[in-house]
Order: C-alpha cells, then sequence, then structure tokens
C-alpha cells in the first residue's frame, strides 16, 4: 500500500471521527435543553402563617373526638350507625379565628390566634332533642368546649331541621323494601318486575312544606348505571319524624299521575283493573345506554400538557406559591374548596374567597321533581369531594393533594387527590400586537394560568370548582356542573315542565344558584366597589335557546374594580370575574333531545360580597 492510499484512509477516518462528534455534541445539547429540570423555590417563600388556615389534622380530629365523648357527659354512638334516638357527632371541622384577630398576628406582630375545631353534636337521647354546635380548643392540650348554638342561630336547633345522616338514608330505603313494597306485591312484581333488588330509592329536599315536618318524597328508579334516567313512575312520601324508626308512616303515594293513600290502595285498585299502567322497559346491565363508558374508541391518544422545566409553582403543607401569586387553601366539610390570604406580588388583595352554597330548584309535574328545592350545603359540598383522575379531571403533570375529614362517621376519612394544582397554557396569548404600518414588529406574551380545582359529586350532579389566577393579576371563579340530568317519570302534560329525554322519562327545568364568598382588602381593609354587568351575549329572562347537548354555553359574567377609600383610582384595580358553565350534562342518545338555557344574577353587598349566579335549562 502506497504513501498516497494510507493519507487518503487517515483523512477519510479523521473526517468521520470529527463528523461522529459533531452529531454526539449536537444531540448532547438538544437531549440536554430538554430535560426535566425542576425549579426550586426558595423555602423561606413559604410562610408559617399558612397554618392558621389548614384543615385539622387526622390526629387533632380523633383528639377532638376523644374530648367530646369524656366531657359532654352522654354516651355518643358513631354516626355511621346511629339511629334517630341516639346521641352522636354529626361531624367536625376548623373553626376559623375571626378575621380581626388573624389579621393583628399576620400584620402587627399581636398574638397568635388559638387553634380550635367547630363541632357539630347530634341529641337525639334526650328529653328535648336537638343540635348544638361546640368550639372546642385549644388544640392541641382542648381545654374547653364553648356552646355557640344560640349566638349563631339565635335560638336553639330544632331536632327535625337536622340534615339526615348515612345511616338514616339507609333506614328510609330499608323500610321501604322492608315494610312498603311488601304491601302491593302484585303491582310490584307484574309492572315494576320487582326482585328485591332491581329497584333505586333517591331522595329530595326539603323534608315538609311547613316548620316541623320531617318528610321526604322518595323517587324510585330502575337500580342500573345512570338510574337518575330511568324512573319508573312510583314515588313515595315518608314521614320520618318519629325517633322510633317502626313508628315511620306512608302518608301517601304517587304513580303515573295519579294519588294514593298508601301502597296498599295501590294494590287493590291494580287488582281491580282500574290503574292506568305504563310498563317500563328494563335496561339491560350490559349494554346501559347511560353509562359513562365511551361508545367510540380513538387509535390516537389526544394532545397532552408539558412543562419542560417542571413546574413553576410550588406546594408546601396548604400553601401555593408561584412568581405572581400566594394563597393558603383548605376544604371546608359544608361548604366546600377555601382560599385565603391571597396575595398578588406579595401584597394582600382578597382575604378570603369560597364556596359558599349550591342550591338547586326544580319544576315538575311529580310531586317528587315540583318539591324539590335541594341547597348542597346541607349534604355537605367538602364531605363529597372526591379523587381526581390523572389525565382526565387534571393534567398528568399536576400537583395532587389529599383531603382528610371527620363527618358521619367517628373516624377520619381520607379522600386522596382530591385536589389538583397546575399551570396550564390557556390557548391564546395574554397580550400580543403585530404591526406592518411604518414599521415591522410583533410582539406577544403567552397565555398562562395556575389553577386550583376540585370536584364534588352529590347526587347526580359534579361540580368542577376552579380558582383561576392570571399574571396580570386577575382572578377568575368557575364552575362546571356536568354528571347526569335530573328526571322525573313523564305523563300527562310533562312536557310544560321540561323536555323528553326518554320513552318515559322528563329531563325536569331547574335552576341553579352558587353562592360565593369574596372579602377584599385591595389598598387596604375598606375597599370602595365599583360595579357593572357585562352580559356576553344578550337574552331575554323568557328567551329560549335550542343548543347541542354537548355544547359549552358562554359564561355569564360579573366584573367589578376595587377603589381605595380615598376616592382616587388605585394603581392596583382587581378584577375579580365569576362565571359558570354546563358542560357535559348526560342525557341519554335520543331522538326526544333538545334543551333550553336562560340565566340570571343577583348581587347581594353586606359586610362581604356573595355573588349569586343562576342558570336554568331543560
Amino acid at each position: 500500500m502506497n504513501l498516497k492510499t494510507i493519507l487518503l484512509v487517515l483523512l477519510f477516518v479523521l473526517v468521520a471521527i470529527f463528523v461522529l462528534v459533531c452529531i454526539m455534541l449536537t444531540t448532547s445539547e438538544k437531549q440536554s435543553s430538554c430535560a426535566y429540570q425542576p425549579q426550586a423555590f426558595p423555602e423561606h417563600l413559604h410562610s408559617e402563617w399558612s397554618w392558621l388556615f389548614a384543615d385539622l389534622t387526622q390526629e387533632e380530629l380523633i383528639r377532638v373526638v376523644q374530648y367530646l365523648k369524656s366531657n359532654l357527659g352522654v354516651i355518643l354512638e358513631d354516626a355511621s350507625h346511629a339511629s334517630p334516638s341516639d346521641n352522636c357527632i354529626y361531624f367536625i371541622d376548623l373553626y376559623l379565628p375571626p378575621k380581626a384577630d388573624t389579621l393583628l398576628f399576620l400584620d402587627h406582630g399581636g398574638s397568635r390566634p388559638p387553634r380550635q375545631a367547630l363541632a357539630v353534636v347530634y341529641y337525639g337521647n334526650q328529653p328535648d332533642p336537638n343540635v348544638t354546635e361546640y368550639v372546642v380548643g385549644p388544640l392541641p392540650e382542648l381545654k374547653y368546649h364553648q356552646d355557640v348554638t344560640v349566638q349563631k342561630y339565635g335560638g336553639q336547633i330544632p331536632y327535625h331541621r337536622r340534615p339526615p345522616l348515612a345511616a338514616e338514608y339507609k333506614q328510609m330505603v330499608h323500610f321501604l323494601h322492608s315494610i312498603v313494597f311488601p304491601t302491593a306485591p302484585s303491582f310490584m312484581q307484574e309492572v315494576l318486575n320487582y326482585d328485591g333488588t332491581n329497584l333505586a330509592v333517591m331522595t329530595t329536599s326539603p323534608r315538609g312544606l311547613k316548620s316541623g315536618d320531617r318528610e321526604t318524597w322518595l323517587v324510585v328508579f330502575q337500580n342500573v348505571i345512570g338510574y337518575f334516567l330511568h324512573p319508573v313512575g312510583l314515588e313515595v312520601l315518608l314521614d320520618h319524624s318519629s325517633l322510633d324508626t317502626s313508628h315511620w308512616i306512608v302518608k301517601e303515594v304517587f304513580y303515573n299521575g295519579q294519588y294514593y293513600r298508601d301502597l296498599a290502595q295501590l294494590e287493590r285498585e291494580f287488582t281491580e283493573g282500574h290503574v292506568h299502567v305504563e310498563k317500563v322497559k328494563r335496561v339491560p346491565d350490559d349494554r346501559d345506554s347511560t353509562s359513562m363508558k365511551p361508545r367510540v374508541h380513538h387509535a390516537e391518544p389526544g394532545p397532552l400538557q408539558y412543562e419542560p422545566y417542571g413546574p413553576r409553582y410550588s406546594v408546601r403543607k396548604n400553601q401555593v406559591h408561584s412568581s405572581c401569586w400566594s394563597f393558603a387553601f383548605r376544604m371546608d366539610v359544608s361548604r366546600g374548596p377555601h382560599l385565603l390570604d391571597i396575595r398578588f406580588k406579595g401584597q394582600r388583595i382578597i382575604y378570603e374567597l369560597s364556596v359558599q352554597d349550591s342550591m338547586s330548584i326544580y319544576g315538575s309535574s311529580n310531586p317528587g321533581g315540583m318539591s324539590t328545592r335541594y341547597m348542597d350545603l346541607s349534604f355537605g359540598i367538602g364531605r363529597f369531594v372526591n379523587p381526581l383522575v390523572r389525565g382526565v379531571d387534571c393534567p398528568y403533570s399536576a400537583t395532587f393533594l389529599d383531603v382528610h375529614f371527620l363527618a358521619g362517621a367517628e373516624r377520619p376519612i381520607i379522600i386522596q387527590d382530591a385536589i389538583c394544582v397546575f399551570e396550564q397554557d390557556i390557548g391564546r396569548p395574554l397580550r400580543r400586537h403585530y404591526s406592518n404600518l411604518q414599521s415591522l414588529y410583533y410582539g406577544g406574551l403567552p397565555g398562562t394560568a395556575l389553577v386550583f380545582r376540585s370536584v364534588t359529586t352529590i347526587g347526580n350532579y359534579d361540580y368542577i370548582w376552579d380558582f383561576i389566577f392570571y399574571p396580570n393579576g386577575a382572578i377568575e371563579s368557575k364552575v362546571q356542573a356536568t354528571g347526569f340530568v335530573s328526571s322525573s317519570f313523564l305523563h300527562g302534560n310533562g312536557l310544560d315542565y321540561g323536555n323528553r329525554v326518554g320513552d318515559h322519562t322528563l329531563g325536569t327545568i331547574h335552576t341553579h344558584f352558587i353562592g360565593y364568598k369574596v372579602d377584599l382588602d385591595v389598598g387596604g381593609k375598606f375597599p370602595s366597589l365599583v360595579g357593572r354587568f357585562r352580559l356576553l351575549v344578550g337574552l331575554h329572562l323568557s328567551a329560549f335557546w335550542t343548543f347541542s347537548v354537548l355544547s359549552i354555553h358562554p359564561p355569564f359574567m360579573f366584573k367589578f374594580f376595587l377603589l381605595p377609600t380615598n376616592g382616587h383610582w388605585h394603581f392596583h384595580q382587581l378584577k375579580v370575574q365569576i362565571s359558570v358553565k354546563v358542560v357535559g350534562v348526560f342525557v341519554p342518545s335520543s331522538p326526544y333531545v333538545c334543551a333550553c338555557i336562560c340565566k340570571s344574577m343577583t348581587v347581594k353587598i353586606a359586610g362581604h360580597l356573595c355573588i349569586h349566579l343562576a342558570q336554568v335549562y331543560i
């Protein structure tokens, strides 16, 4: 081999090595730039003050239960299996210290407010049964329990006003199956195909038409997935005011547009051929049309959210901190998510932003539907939060947090992944401008938002509670309702009260009211308020729109700006936007399906700001 050939080979090898090195360096740089590099938030950005608003720990809840059992002087049964005639603890929650005491401690170095618990006790085993609320403290070494019932409500709470325990619901359903249904064997078997297990019962509220009543219309459905859409036409009014369940009585029975004294009378008239019967087709379990199981499976997964450098926020204990925002959070057993001491760039702008109640008023041609006035506070908005599914309820990259509470039982209950926190790309620029007039330029800022989310499921409805924080200082509180539409058995003039969503199913008309508390501290504790309404889509209250079942409706928004007390415009004005949407409320695939919508809003200002939003749809 001559020298020239050797030199050519060496040159080729050197070139190959150079190319390989360049490729390796380029690949290494690309991998390094895309690698996961979590941002480290300095610990000093999180404040120890957030414990003031933290939910009671499991150990604290157990300690309060033990204290009450030792100091109330009565026998307390476990609420999970208590009878109406028993004494029991309904729930225990954090008792928030007064705002004045809290701010004195946070802002002026005052004494630290004591950590206390609020305990609600049912006294059924007393000469004068009642409901009593106690403030128990100070934690961790408990020394006192103060009765605050009269202070809060102006008098004792009569026992008939108590929200039912889960045990009482079970006793009501058992009473129907074991005592009431057997009085009409022919009707139950021939008309409803009753076999002892294939019927479900749904409660209504309120429990009576006048003070002192404790009567509930119980609506009967087929016991299948999504039973809310399969009424069978039978409704029973049960008087369960007696503390002895054996003394409960049926006050009235309704079937297919007719009222009867009891089920025995319905049985007699049925056997005599005087009852107009509408037999409902049995829904097969293996192909239930109301199942949430997808009917179409996509071969390719949908788009995913990605954080190339990890989250740009941090969560420690019950405090969230980002480059612009910080706030503490808790989950109230009755009212749901609470955000406290909300700060924008270190300045407090809201002391408390929280859900207060969710109410729905129904109309129907059936007694169960026409009398229903649900106040979800009485069931427990925070109590019925449920685990969130990664990739469905929240992005895969979200931070998930557990919730624990004590309600309807003697031991704390843990709901895993009940809260999620994430930053999302809102899919549009926060601001941008393009110019090709005197000069050519473009400027824009990607739109992102920090989201705090939880979901409450009460009966047929799932409420998605979002608190959204934007980098420009705006806050949006949003609730989206999904789940299943509530229904009644369709008969007679039922279409005057809703729309047909099945052969014998009426999607009932109803109105939603959502209450928020917004305690604003912009420019101090006493800002003034300037407000205006803005309707995104104009409509009259009597107007009805037909829309696709799965469409997203325009939100109805209320915006307001705050000014300092001296009357001059403040540099840091605050815009709070609250919106309500109904998305994905499930109704069966049916040629009957159509819907309509109208919306309204009222605002009350009394000490703090309460914002009520209403949405009606059929």
